[in-house]
């Protein structure tokens, strides 16, 4: 499944300073929806380069991390539960900033 994640906020820096990625990402089995909580350890795995912890926290964002599924946050959608589809747009931005 093709998926476009993008990092906002100070969140590219864990991942090279790439905001946009293009991923394929696969679903574990051939019946299988891939949701967010399929995602998040794959970027982890995959994209975050350093820091995972200020990604993550458990298993799901840390708390000040904005998620939106094609523009849409995704607390309407169900959050962790959240059923991806073919070219969804997944956004990521801190909202935490130094001062």
């Amino acid at each position: 499944m093709q998926l476009t994640l993008e990092f906002g906020g100070g969140l590219e820096l864990l991942c090279d300073s790439v905001k946009i990625h293009k991923v394929d990402v696969d679903p574990q089995t051939e019946e299988e929806k891939v949701t967010m909580k399929q995602l998040l350890p794959w970027i982890r795995t995959n994209l975050i380069k350093e820091r995972p912890e200020m990604f993550m926290k458990g298993d799901s964002v840390r708390p000040g991390v904005l998620v939106l599924v094609n523009d849409c946050d995704w607390e309407l959608s169900g959050q962790l539960d959240t059923v991806l589809e073919e070219k969804d747009v997944i956004v990521f931005i801190s909202t935490l900033h130094g001062g």
